[in-house]
């Protein structure tokens, strides 16, 4: 729990497999992707609404992954 706050992750696909869920966000917690820091942006300028935009494969699927300061969501591309 980065600074005490819960992290959450949501599967707006509803596909994926709660382990897979489970483990995806103890490692996005274990690679500190959440709290402020996480979003702090390459030109010093800290934006807390805004998400960081990526993308994971699980299995052979391909997903949108859009990281909040205390919550991910995952969709189909």
């Amino acid at each position: 729990m980065p600074n005490g706050k819960a992290c959450q992750l949501y599967d707006n696909t509803a596909s994926i497999p709660a382990p897979e869920l489970e483990s995806l966000l103890a490692q996005l917690v274990a690679d500190k992707h959440f709290g402020i820091n996480a979003l702090s942006s390459s030109d010093g300028i800290i934006n807390l609404d805004k998400p960081k935009l990526s993308h994971i494969q699980i299995k052979d699927d391909l997903y949108r992954l859009y990281l909040y300061r205390y919550h991910a969501i995952i969709e189909s591309f």
